[in-house]
């Protein structure tokens, strides 16, 4: 625990403080959206559907919208499933590939945090059907992430539901979570996506991550 740690949780009124984590690149050493559609597909089947989204990756270089090349990956990879299987794949992915995910410095960080009574969080712009299997892993007292459409028959629409949620998004959410004037113990990102996160946070951990699994 370090003394601006300490500092933090001795000023804290009653409330548990709340420590925000970004999830990929963060607690994790690579995107676990992306690892998960190839882990799904497998190797040829990933390369075929990648092949398919080449248009849209194109545009991606001028519009830079990361919420639209998500849609459009969900589309072309997960369309038509089901939220039950997506869930049970998600669930096989976190058993088989977790141990090969997590920084250990991050998730040591994690736990201190959690020792010290804080409110642990994930905030994250992949998808919150496929980090909640890892976030009831780590215990996180909350999980914020990116929503998926569900049809009538509950069945993946291929599109995002609300905000792909990066930026200025991660803040609204966290202050839905937590009222307007949240002020965050601590944030640790990687990103540009995080910014927002940490302005808000007395601890700006940003990059502070570097362990390999």
């Amino acid at each position: 625990m370090t003394a601006d740690q300490q500092r933090i949780l001795e000023a804290a009124t009653g409330e548990a403080p709340v420590a925000a984590f970004d999830f990929d690149g963060t607690l994790t050493v690579r995107d676990s959206f992306t690892a998960f559609l190839r882990w799904r597909a497998g190797a040829r089947g990933y390369a075929i559907e990648l092949a398919m989204l080449a248009p849209n990756l194109v545009s991606y270089l001028f519009h830079r919208d990361r919420g639209r090349i998500k849609a459009h990956a969900v589309r072309r990879f997960l369309f038509g499933l089901s939220r039950e299987q997506l869930a049970a794949d998600a669930r096989a992915f976190a058993e088989v590939e977790g141990p090969r995910l997590f920084r250990p410095d991050a998730l040591a960080t994690w736990d201190d945090w959690k020792r010290k009574g804080a409110k642990v969080v994930i905030v994250t712009a992949s998808p919150t059907i496929l980090v909640a299997p890892f976030a009831d892993r780590l215990g996180a007292d909350l999980l914020l992430g990116t929503q998926l459409e569900f049809d009538t028959e509950d069945r993946v629409a291929g599109a995002l539901m609300g905000e792909n949620n990066r930026g200025m998004e991660k803040v609204r959410r966290l202050r839905q979570a937590f009222g307007p004037n949240i002020r965050l113990a601590a944030a640790y990102g990687d990103s540009s996506g995080d910014t927002e996160m940490l302005q808000i946070a007395d601890i700006k951990g940003y990059r502070v991550f570097k362990g390999r699994p």
